[in-house]
């Protein structure tokens, strides 16, 4: 995964006055915690992390004040009706650390021939990765299972160098076998009446 290199602002004015002149510059405020470091508070320009956080996972090497900062987001909010970013919790990482994640699910290939329903039961999987090799997801084949086959979390391969953390023998995927519906008598007889 690549880094994306975001000039910082370290943020003096608190609230929510200071907060909404924050967004209304088109900035979004963040908070970066861990490694037993005192929580530092900045800004980000909007544009710029919104394009960064299109991509899972996205690893931020943020310019504070000329020092450089490795962080990944941790938790991210967004206004309920127009959907920009209002506020970003940002957790610091070091080169070679090791951090959980959720990654997604993209499942691919064909199912068995017949009326088969695939049901993604898991959408992501918690895997541990070096903070600079998180991936962006993981990919399952799907190809010619049939109704009552699953694959389960120990199933799905993983790049090298990252673990499951999710349960081993969660199911992740399974096929179901479409089940057509008979039509209802009462239906049947109210067209014959009429």
């Amino acid at each position: 995964m690549a880094e994306v290199k975001i000039t910082a602002e370290v943020r003096t004015e608190f609230g929510k006055g200071a907060a909404r002149q924050t967004r209304r510059a088109n900035k979004v405020p963040a908070v970066i915690y861990g490694h037993g470091a005192d929580t530092v508070h900045i800004t980000l320009p909007g544009h710029e992390l919104m394009m960064a956080l299109k991509t899972s996972n996205a690893l931020l090497n943020l310019d504070i004040d000329g020092r450089s900062e490795l962080v990944i987001p941790k938790a991210v909010q967004r206004d309920a009706i127009k959907r920009n970013i209002t506020h970003v919790d940002l957790l610091a990482v070091k080169r070679g650390e090791k951090v959980t994640v959720e990654v997604s699910v993209i499942s691919e290939g064909d199912l068995a021939p017949g009326s088969n329903l695939l049901e993604n039961v898991l959408n992501t999987l918690s895997v541990e990765a070096e903070a600079t090799h998180i991936p962006e997801s993981v990919t399952v084949s799907v190809q010619g299972l049939d109704a009552g086959d699953s694959i389960l979390a120990k199933d799905v391969p993983l790049p090298e160098g990252t673990t499951l953390v999710t349960d081993a023998d969660a199911v992740v995927i399974q096929v179901v076998s479409a089940q057509a519906e008979e039509p209802a008598a009462d239906a049947d007889a109210a067209g014959t009446e009429a």
